[in-house]
């Protein structure tokens, strides 16, 4: 895991064709606003949660984000843990994002 900024964030994810980003908020967190491209796995469900990244490509690279930082470091971890070889923490999570927001 590596702890990353914003802007290395949109300066790594605009380069790496192996990109996956992921957004561990609930369902209503995500409701609220998201990261394009981020495919919502909640890690507040642990179950859902591990079915979700048991079917994930470890050799793509992870750029995780939650609301503050906390969860998505979690993320990290447990996908450092189950072998995935690049994960990426957003430090400040989506509450500093001051990128482009999405919304459903």
């Amino acid at each position: 895991m590596k702890d990353i900024n914003q802007e290395e964030w949109r300066e790594l994810t605009a380069k790496d064709e192996s990109a996956e980003i992921l957004d561990v908020r609930t369902p209503e967190e995500h409701d609220e606003g998201y990261i394009a491209d981020a495919k919502l796995i909640d890690i507040q469900q642990p179950q859902v949660f591990m079915d979700e990244v048991e079917k994930l490509d470890k050799s793509k690279n992870y750029y995780i984000y939650c609301r503050s930082g906390g969860r998505s470091s979690q993320a990290c971890q447990i996908l450092d843990q189950m072998g995935f070889e690049n994960t990426y923490n957003l430090i400040g999570g989506f509450s500093n994002w001051e990128g482009e927001r999405k919304t459903s």
